[in-house]
């Protein structure tokens, strides 16, 4: 992950000051303080609140503090997330309490006299992104942000279609110790990791999600998301750009949750834009890149820019066939389509037509091609009736597929080697799968080699 990468960097001349902020509820945070060498300037030095990812600290954003921002002239203040780390509290996965910790954050931040108290933006990888997001939309006067390889919408991150990412719950959940989560999230938490979408785990994940005050939102936002991830597609950030009514930018990159590579080339061209974004909107100076900057899978130096979204075409091809399977059984349908090479991007579907339904409750596709490792995309939907027609979105995901190649399309209870969907059917359980249409969205052109 991303985490790595920062971890990996060599420490600057900086070094963290270890403090604790003691939050409004009287809850004390574990912290660091990073500031520039030498004196601070008149109105003191803009600064940077940064938010790790799940499973993380402060300490693993301290290399980005003192080795980034620091010798470009900003103050940085990291904290372990409440309920993580050395940090007293309940972990209530980007909560309300933890928009108010945020708040609490950037008051005492402000209050220090070398800091100035209206220049202080916000930087946030995973988790921390979501942090950064739901205190933007609760008001938190930042001056500029960047949520990086993180959601807008919970629920779709979570269980699109209303079928859980049963896989990835798991291990989500296992990186906060249960007896640290807030316990009217816990059994949320534990029942989506078995496949189980409640009414509080959608509540839960409506309430940490910035997506109906998007339109609202006006604060230069710099969205870094990943190419390729399992966990947060290229939707969430996509969704936050058309939406946004301040000043924008869109990167995506290798960087992510799995399956990203996350090369560590890559970190000085996405910081540096980083650098760019704060040094614009913090301190009034530089300039900020292109609209959107698209880098090439594998990473090879360079981004293709665009004045807006990139335009996609789509191609669809059919897939015949009559296959019955029990709970443990998949289908495998594949086909080539002319032309090439393609680079998927945007909203691909399968749509499969079926009948004989028996205790079935969800149908997972995996979409895959010749000569590529790992799988393209993956999604799940339920299954409601006996017979009928299911509409499988993908996730959007931007990989390069060889000219000739083979697509292949896999239908199961769960989608196997992509660690995903874990949730099986029970007992007896059988399907027939006829007719499969796969609707491919790609690039107009591809981009990467």
């Amino acid at each position: 992950m991303l985490v790595a990468l920062l971890v990996s960097a060599l420490l600057g001349t900086a070094a963290p000051q270890p403090v604790t902020v003691t939050a409004s509820d009287g809850v004390p945070l574990a912290c660091s303080l990073v500031e520039p060498d030498g004196a601070p300037p008149a109105g003191g030095w803009p600064a940077v609140i940064l938010f790790h990812g799940l499973g993380g600290s402060h300490t693993d954003m301290e290399p980005l503090a003192t080795n980034t921002f620091a010798p470009a002239g900003f103050v940085s203040l990291e904290c372990d997330a409440r309920g993580t780390g050395a940090s007293g509290g309940q972990f209530g996965l980007d909560g309300p309490r933890e928009t108010q910790d945020a708040r609490d954050l950037f008051d005492w931040l402000a209050a220090r006299p070398e800091v100035s108290d209206t220049q202080i933006g916000a930087f946030g990888i995973s988790l921390g992104g979501g942090a950064v997001w739901n205190a933007t939309a609760a008001g938190v006067p930042f001056k500029a942000i960047v949520p990086e390889i993180t959601w807008t919408n919970l629920t779709t991150a979570l269980a699109p279609q209303g079928v859980a990412k049963s896989a990835l719950v798991q291990l989500l959940a296992g990186l906060t110790p249960p007896s640290r989560w807030d316990p009217s999230l816990l059994a949320s938490a534990a029942t989506l990791a078995q496949g189980t979408v409640t009414a509080d785990a959608a509540a839960a994940a409506v309430a940490r999600s910035p997506l109906a005050q998007l339109s609202s939102i006006s604060v230069p936002t710099l969205l870094v998301q990943g190419r390729h991830d399992f966990l947060f597609d290229i939707d969430q950030a996509e969704t936050a750009y058309r939406e946004l009514a301040g000043p924008k930018e869109l990167y995506i990159g290798d960087v992510g949750h799995v399956p990203a590579p996350n090369p560590p080339a890559e970190a000085p061209t996405y910081l540096g834009l980083v650098v760019e974004w704060f040094d614009k909107y913090l301190k009034g100076s530089g300039s900020t890149g292109p609209a959107v900057e698209l880098a090439h899978d594998p990473w090879d130096g360079r981004v293709t820019a665009y004045a807006a979204l990139p335009a996609t075409r789509r191609a669809s091809v059919t897939m015949p066939g009559t296959t019955t399977i029990g709970g443990g059984g998949k289908v495998v349908r594949s086909a080539r389509l002319t032309g090439g090479p393609h680079e998927t991007f945007g909203d691909s579907t399968v749509v499969v037509r079926y009948s004989g339904a028996k205790s079935w409750d969800h149908l997972v596709a995996v979409l895959s091609a010749s000569g590529i490792a790992t799988p393209i995309s993956t999604g799940a939907c339920p299954v409601t009736a006996a017979n009928g027609v299911l509409q499988i979105h993908l996730m959007n995901e931007s990989v390069r597929v060889p000219a000739g190649a083979k697509f292949t399309v896999t239908l199961a209870a769960t989608s196997g080697v992509a660690p995903v969907y874990a949730t099986p059917e029970p007992a007896g359980a059988s399907i027939t799968v006829d007719r499969v249409t796969l609707q491919l969205s790609f690039l107009k052109k591809a981009v990467s080699k």
